[in-house]
Order: structure tokens, then sequence, then C-alpha cells
């Protein structure tokens, strides 16, 4: 039997939402080990002057506790 642990994490990125995903899963995976899979909750943009100046994630990582 395995145990999970689940965090909520935040990222943010200038190219895209895909961006912010893998930077996240990338930080959390020097400190995390054994991450499992990662669900975005929630997506947003910051806006400037009628452009999209970052993309932002809110994600829940999941990985094994040992």
């Amino acid at each position: 039997m395995s145990v999970l642990k689940v965090v909520e994490l935040m990222a943010s990125s200038k190219k895209s939402w895909e961006d912010a995903t893998a930077k996240a899963v990338k930080k959390a995976s020097k400190s995390l080990k054994g991450i499992k899979s990662a669900y975005v909750k929630d997506q947003s943009v910051v806006v400037n002057n009628g452009e999209v100046a970052e993309y932002r994630v809110n994600l829940k990582v999941t990985f094994e506790v040992k």
C-alpha cells in the first residue's frame, strides 16, 4: 500500500500556462521526491495595457510518502 500527499503550488510564466506548469513541477521535484501527478486547479493571466503579460497556474502536486 502506498500513501500519497498533495501540496498546492502557484507558478507563473511570460510564455504560457504549459510553461508555468512545467516550471512548477521542475522546481517542486528538487525537494519533493516521487511526484506522481500534477492537476491544474486554476489558470489566470496578468494584463498590462490590454496585453497578456503573465500566465499563472495554481496546481495540486501529488507525491508518494516514503
